[in-house]
């Protein structure tokens, strides 16, 4: 038979525990509200779509959950409005070329920070030429291809290595969906692109692949780009974000059933089957250790490839109309900085994936 002290004793132990429980509700409530909110967006590359399959298997939600925040991955259709998106503040992080992150947020005062050097192109942009089959055969031609875009830059390295200039041809700008379709007309001759619309266009008749990226290597570079200031203030971004990746990296390369499955979602996501995805990644150098996008970034190779792009995007005035000279904005780099020191808008950082590597995330 209870007492009253002891149904007074039950009383308050229940009320007790309801006070312990509503505040813990409140705290997860409040804490849950506090929570670092970021987006990354990203468009369909062969060294791009990693992030769409990390995003449905788990993988970064679980490392945006192990720094306590939120990361929403988009993919945004069209490649240079996701850059624009970026640069007006509505991402957080994107994927973009590092001549896209120079000429694009960097030329319009975003501070930038290349997180994580993913990859380089390594055969997956190049020039073909219907019926000819000498890349010195294409002076006085039209040539198809995105103006101002990789494809452009590669065309004048490759104009360069046969002692030729772009004033040697005729630049026809071409939205890439049209290039494919463009090339089966008589008119066109010649087209600059990229994977896999490259790809489509050498198994057309006629078609001759003249030169490619992989005769340029490492100077068109695929990378996760991160507002700068962002980084700084939340470095559990650059944390989650960079072990999401090589979780990602390791199960590419598992001779297993998840392996195996991760390549094939890739593949779709990539509209392509299997075997045509695993050929783009042949033509494409990944950096699946991140102890080799590290030793990439720390060369001084890298700061001598920036130069280059830099000169290209001056000369085409892609650094914006008060540019004085390709060094008008500063490129930061482990070996140094290319151009004004004073007005540093492109970083290379390889802190991050140097953690990765240290197994230190």
């Amino acid at each position: 038979m209870k007492t009253r002290s002891t149904s007074l004793q039950y009383l308050l132990k229940r009320i007790l525990l309801a006070v312990v429980v509503s505040f813990s509700v409140v705290s997860s409530m409040a804490w849950s509200a506090e929570k670092p909110s970021f987006r990354l967006a990203w468009s369909i590359y062969v060294g791009w779509v990693p992030w769409d399959y990390g995003n449905s298997a788990g993988i970064i939600e679980k490392w945006a959950d192990k720094y306590g925040i939120d990361i929403e991955v988009v993919q945004v259709n069209d490649y240079i409005e996701s850059i624009n998106q970026y640069t007006a503040g509505a991402f957080d992080a994107t994927v973009m070329t590092n001549m896209d992150a120079l000429t694009i947020p960097a030329a319009s005062g975003v501070d930038s920070t290349a997180l994580i050097v993913g990859d380089f192109s390594n055969g997956n942009d190049g020039i073909i030429l219907k019926t000819d089959h000498a890349l010195a055969d294409i002076k006085g031609q039209r040539v198809n291809l995105v103006e101002l875009s990789v494809s452009h830059y590669l065309l004048a390295r490759a104009l360069e290595s046969v002692d030729m200039t772009e004033r040697d041809i005729t630049v026809v700008n071409t939205a890439d969906a049209d290039l494919v379709s463009a090339f089966a007309t008589e008119d066109v001759t010649a087209v600059t692109t990229w994977n896999p619309l490259l790809a489509e266009i050498e198994k057309m008749p006629a078609s001759h692949k003249v030169f490619d990226s992989s005769q340029i290597p490492g100077e068109i570079i695929d990378l996760l780009v991160v507002n700068s200031d962002t980084l700084a203030q939340h470095p559990e971004l650059g944390k989650a974000l960079t072990g999401a990746w090589y979780e990602i990296m390791s199960q590419m390369q598992q001779d297993d059933e998840q392996g195996l499955n991760a390549l094939e979602f890739m593949a779709a996501s990539s509209g392509t089957d299997l075997a045509g995805y695993q050929a783009q990644l042949a033509s494409t150098k990944m950096f699946y250790q991140p102890s080799e996008a590290v030793s990439f970034t720390e060369s001084e190779t890298l700061k001598d490839t920036m130069g280059k792009v830099a000169e290209f995007s001056f000369k085409h005035g892609l650094l914006g109309d008060g540019a004085p000279d390709a060094g008008f904005i500063g490129i930061e780099t482990p070996s140094g900085v290319y151009g004004d020191s004073a007005n540093v808008q492109l970083r290379f950082n390889p802190e991050f994936m140097a953690m990765a590597a240290n197994g230190e995330l």
